[in-house]
């Protein structure tokens, strides 16, 4: 009888919380849950969510095929209301033979033939036959500080329209990526922001939705293979003053011009700074060096006020300037320190 009656008083307990759960159940079914007010979609200028609605519509995922490359897929975004599209050189380069498409964030699919592209600054402007599309505009990346919040937009792996954020990790970064005699000289924007393969060419944006950078390298963890490789945290893109000025150069004419001082530099030398080799003809007679004192075997330490410590750096801050730029070199000679000022000519073979 005990078991019979708690089996009863068990049973009134589910019987009664069934019973409740089918009243809501039924309550429900009978009311109406308000739908979203108007705005509620909506995000504050600003923020990344308002800042990415903007600037997708004008960023592309360009296709390469067919070329002695192979086929490629990368980023790129529009730069001009004539239809012109910023890129990475490496991004296109299998193009020169090939064919190259460019899909619009709608999906629509334009062929693009090259304008110009750069292999020092890695670098290449498109055109496609569409003069609708809203340009992003470049700002100043000479006015970017290490922890600005930035984001990244491109095609990933091939994963259209991505947008990743992150902050400037470290300025003037001294990148040279590319293959012997197609290397490139980036004196880059250093980000946390992921980048992997495909998002070369992309923009790198600030919180006011300017282009501060093209998205441009990634490190990899040593061991790997570009195939392997992704983020790990240390992206590289190119500051948006240097992109300013190969792009209008590539629309203009078609090539870029390059800075130079007019030495040949020791790639043995271990020492810290960037050691003018001091073989016969390593300072080029007239040339920039040459008028301002530089002599065979100096080291140069200094370069408008910033240290220097490996020739890739020097060469890097001298190809982050613009032809004509009147600049300052710091030279050792023996124990004595020398400030010279020249003014920087351009490459005769660029």
């Amino acid at each position: 009888m005990a078991a019979v009656a708690g089996l009863c008083l068990l049973s009134g307990v589910v019987g009664g919380v069934a019973g409740q759960l089918a009243e809501d159940r039924i309550n429900l079914a009978g009311s109406t849950l308000p739908d979203p007010g108007p705005g509620a979609t909506q995000r504050p200028a600003g923020s990344v969510a308002s800042i990415a609605a903007v600037a997708l519509p004008s960023v592309v995922t360009i296709k390469v095929s067919g070329g002695s490359e192979g086929s490629a897929t990368g980023s790129g975004f529009v730069v001009d209301g004539k239809g012109h599209v910023l890129t990475n050189n490496h991004v296109v380069q299998g193009g020169v033979n090939g064919d190259i498409e460019v899909v619009l964030s709608n999906g629509d699919t334009e062929k693009a033939s090259i304008v110009g592209r750069d292999a020092s600054y890695d670098l290449a402007v498109l055109r496609i036959k569409r003069t609708d599309l809203t340009p992003l505009r470049l700002g100043p990346s000479d006015k970017v500080v290490v922890g600005d919040q930035v984001i990244a937009v491109g095609a990933p792996l091939g994963l259209d329209q991505t947008v990743t954020t992150g902050i400037v990790s470290a300025l003037n970064r001294p990148v040279i990526p590319g293959d012997p005699g197609e290397s490139s000289y980036i004196n880059a924007i250093q980000t946390d922001a992921a980048i992997n393969p495909g998002n070369s060419g992309g923009p790198l944006l600030d919180m006011s939705g300017k282009v501060i950078g093209v998205n441009s390298a990634i490190a990899r963890v040593p061991g790997t293979s570009g195939s392997t490789g992704g983020s790990i945290g240390l992206g590289f893109a190119i500051p948006s003053d240097q992109a300013r000025r190969t792009a209008d150069q590539l629309i203009a004419t078609g090539k870029a011009t390059h800075p130079i001082i007019g030495v040949s530099l020791d790639r043995t030398y271990s020492g810290d700074g960037a050691q003018v080799s001091d073989k016969a003809g390593a300072v080029t007679a007239g040339g920039p060096a040459a008028k301002a004192g530089v002599r065979p075997g100096d080291v140069i330490v200094g370069f408008e006020g910033k240290r220097i410590r490996t020739p890739d750096q020097l060469v890097v801050s001298i190809r982050a300037r613009a032809v004509g730029d009147t600049v300052t070199l710091k030279v050792k000679r023996g124990d004595a320190e020398l400030d010279l000022k020249m003014t920087l000519e351009a490459d005769p073979r660029s």
